[in-house]
């Protein structure tokens, strides 16, 4: 159960200045006036869990609860619940507004579910939110979606005790307001095809490069998953945890490999 008046810790992987960090605290703020901002001073997106481990971290205070640091999303929650926040722990981590959505096998090397999923395994409830938009350069980006219904959703799921080894993923769809047609509780889901391919490109001197960009595909995904759900223009909310095991596969090899080890 969340506090009233909560403390609540934002980060996100686009950086300190992203218009959806300013969304996420205009969120935030429906929620408790006791509000912490720990955010990477450059976009990370695509960071996913990742760690700074071989540079220091820097941190640049903005104001007396907002701070940036020369990492990923990781390293801010470490840093803001560990060092930056004083006298006690946030009760929450959102993380987030991303822009664009985080569903299928996005979240794995999602910046902004990684820093969700700091939080969480440091014990702390902690949620991550995206809004969707699409592939084009010059694509309308609806922040008032996020801004419209995170809020209630997030009050919702306070009044649910979700275990300490899970976090909730929101993705909202590329649509305004009153284009959303329902809230779908789903799993995460797996495209049918590769979105990302490296892109050849040439240099004025000559060398070859390359850049990773997206196709921009949609898959073909059946009901009750979030990219369905992403899809068909409904808020996505999808609980995820760390465990990675594959229970079936895990069964087959126990039979097959338990006990004493195979010399030939």
């Amino acid at each position: 159960m969340i506090p009233d008046n909560p403390r609540i810790l934002l980060t996100n992987d686009d950086g300190i200045r992203a218009h959806g960090l300013k969304s996420l605290e205009k969120i935030a703020r429906e929620l408790s006036d006791d509000i912490w901002i720990v955010a990477p001073h450059e976009e990370q997106s695509g960071a996913g869990r990742s760690l700074t481990l071989h540079q220091p971290l820097r941190v640049r205070q903005w104001d007396e609860r907002r701070f940036s640091v020369t990492g990923t999303p990781t390293d801010c929650v470490l840093m803001g619940i560990q060092d930056l926040i004083p006298d006690r722990q946030p009760d929450l981590v959102l993380s987030g507004v991303n822009r664009g959505q985080n569903i299928a096998e996005d979240v794995t090397f999602s910046g902004t579910v990684a820093g969700a999923m700091q939080g969480m395994q440091l014990g702390i409830p902690s949620v991550a939110l995206s809004q969707a938009y699409g592939f084009k350069i010059d694509s309308t980006i609806h922040w008032e979606t996020a801004e419209t219904y995170a809020a209630p959703i997030l009050r919702r799921l306070f009044d649910l005790k979700w275990p300490e080894h899970v976090l909730i993923n929101v993705n909202f769809p590329d649509c305004p307001p009153d284009d959303v047609t329902e809230v779908e509780v789903t799993r995460q889901g797996q495209r049918d095809q590769h979105i990302l391919h490296a892109k050849k490109r040439t240099d004025p001197r000559g060398v070859d490069y390359y850049w990773l960009d997206f196709h921009g595909k949609l898959s073909n995904p059946p009901e009750g998953v979030d990219l369905k759900a992403i899809y068909d223009g409904k808020i996505s909310v999808t609980p995820l945890h760390m465990d990675l095991t594959h229970g079936e596969t895990l069964g087959n090899l126990k039979s097959m490999l338990g006990g004493v080890p195979p010399k030939s």
